[in-house]
């Protein structure tokens, strides 16, 4: 499949526009292949362009001095970076760090491109704002959860969410979650010995989910 049938399958809002704008965004974007584990853009760097992911998947991320992390969200592929929109309309840097989470391929925009299509095309001011609500909710639902629920109940919503068999470290879900590693292999051990689920080497298999649920 050629790059412009996988954009316009992976993003079909570009469908709505003109023939002549859809082969301007493909001259004027950079088509980029990124390892798992690479930094696409880090906190206080300015922004470069907007990321129109094809495959893989960038985290996003918020570091503490400590080293701590909290993931902010996911941008994979249909989908765009809320931080990026704003850095490019308000003229900021960055304020958190994004990370290929897997082998990452983009059509990369300049920012001159970014503030000619939001400017000239509705469809794609349209799809600017739509990802503004969308992020918006996840995050107030990423700061509902840190405030209100406790670490447990966050690990099980966690679960829940990518069971039932998780291929993920106990680093990994840790970083998810903003604690430290530790904690979270306790969490899993106690869950582990009421036979909820059964943890292995970078496997979680949920047994009960229902047992789970009933934490929330």
């Amino acid at each position: 499949m050629d790059l412009t049938a996988r954009l316009l399958e992976t993003y079909p809002l570009l469908r709505d526009l003109p023939p002549d704008a859809r082969e301007c965004l493909l001259a004027s974007g950079r088509r980029v292949a990124i390892p798992a584990g690479t930094v696409v853009f880090d906190e206080q760097q300015p922004c470069q362009g907007f990321p129109l992911v094809l495959s893989g998947s960038i985290r996003v991320i918020k570091a503490a001095a400590s080293g701590r992390e909290l993931q902010l969200y996911r941008v994979q592929p249909g989908e765009s970076c809320i931080l990026t929109s704003s850095c490019l309309l308000g003229h900021t840097r960055y304020l958190a760090r994004g990370v290929a989470e897997e082998g990452l391929e983009m059509l990369y925009l300049p920012a001159s491109a970014f503030h000619q299509w939001f400017k000239e095309h509705e469809a794609f001011r349209q799809y600017v704002f739509e990802l503004f609500s969308e992020r918006l909710t996840d995050l107030m639902e990423l700061v509902s959860a840190v405030a209100f629920q406790k670490l447990d109940q966050r690990l099980a919503a966690l679960l829940l969410q990518r069971g039932p068999v998780l291929r993920a470290t106990h680093q990994a879900l840790a970083d998810e979650l903003g604690c430290a590693r530790e904690i979270v292999s306790r969490l899993l051990k106690g869950f582990a010995e009421q036979g909820w689920l059964k943890s292995g080497r970078e496997s979680i298999e949920i047994l009960q989910p229902a047992a789970l649920k009933k934490m929330l």
